[in-house]
């Protein structure tokens, strides 16, 4: 998967960028708001679903933290009876850093909120299917522009 900004590779975000949801690198991310981190995964596909026949292709799936991570994960913490001091110690991290993520200061990645889900008993990542496309077949007009759409139109405006 891409950075749709700048089409680099590497650890990816989802961020809010002027209003749009869009998925970008660590380097983009500065531009906006970073939603939460992205992993990406794999799933199997049935051999019925693969478009290309002889080839099986497994669509990939966005791992995503909740938008409300901080809260749920407070929230959750002071249920349990524990203070921000004894939360940190059961989880083996500094006290500091579970105020961070409390506040949304600090936002950990994918694999350390999953440990966080099991001590906490909730679900604090979202998984979201990714369509496979054919780089062959034609855009319908119901799909919208994408951001190369808009610098081939200034272009052209240009020339």
């Amino acid at each position: 998967m891409l950075c749709e900004m700048c089409g680099s590779e590497g650890v990816l975000f989802k961020a809010k960028i002027e209003g749009a949801e869009m998925i970008v690198c660590s380097k983009c991310s500065k531009f906006g708001e970073i939603i939460g981190q992205i992993r990406i995964g794999e799933k199997m596909v049935k051999k019925s679903d693969a478009k290309i026949i002889g080839v099986e292709k497994e669509p990939e799936f966005l791992e995503l933290v909740v938008s409300d991570f901080a809260e749920k994960m407070k929230r959750k913490r002071e249920q349990l009876g524990l203070d921000q001091e004894n939360f940190a110690k059961k989880i083996n991290q500094k006290k500091s850093l579970v105020h961070k993520m409390e506040t949304g200061e600090f936002i950990p990645d994918v694999e350390s909120i999953k440990r966080l889900e099991k001590i906490l008993g909730l679900r604090l990542v979202e998984q979201y299917a990714e369509e496979q496309k054919d780089n062959f077949s034609k855009k319908s007009p119901k799909e919208g522009m994408t951001i190369g759409d808009l610098i081939t139109i200034k272009k052209r405006k240009t020339q």
